[in-house]
């Protein structure tokens, strides 16, 4: 019988993740991990506003596109609906850190530190659950969500 090429297993997550510049996180490692796609999905008055992906990382191509009127909508979900992000570990060169005070409005926060329950905290106080982390071929990706903010339920 053929073996599958490819081998699936779960990765360690990383401690923290700290801001580097605009679309590149660190961890204590000193990996490098990139915001690949965000979905986010929001009801808004009389509809559901369909799902959105978006790419941010500096030189990714495919078929998520950050354009300029979708960032308005992105950050207006920031408050209203579900959001998710994939994050994947690629080695880059790192260049400057760029202080947080530099960087534009983000909806996502400058750090994340790693907490029991599968799930990282945020500089912005907010949760994330670890939906997957998982390495295949040499890739490793990592799924947060965004839970809901318990004092607006």
């Amino acid at each position: 019988m053929a073996e599958f090429p490819f081998r699936a297993h779960a990765a360690a997550h990383p401690d923290r993740l700290w801001i580097w510049q605009k679309s590149t996180y660190v961890d204590e490692t000193q990996r490098t991990w990139l915001p690949i796609a965000f979905e986010a999905r929001a009801a808004l008055p009389g509809r559901l506003l369909n799902q959105l992906f978006v790419s941010v990382a500096p030189g990714h191509t495919g078929p998520w596109t950050l354009k300029s009127a979708f960032s308005i909508r992105l950050r207006q979900l920031d408050t209203e609906g579900n959001l998710q992000v994939l994050l994947r570990q690629e080695d880059i060169a790192r260049g400057e850190a760029v202080p947080p005070s530099q960087l534009s409005p983000r909806l996502l926060p400058i750090m994340w530190q790693l907490y029991p329950g599968q799930r990282y905290r945020g500089s912005d106080s907010r949760f994330w659950r670890i939906v997957y982390h998982i390495q295949v071929g040499g890739v490793e990706d990592m799924l947060l969500e965004r839970l809901p903010d318990p004092e607006s339920e």
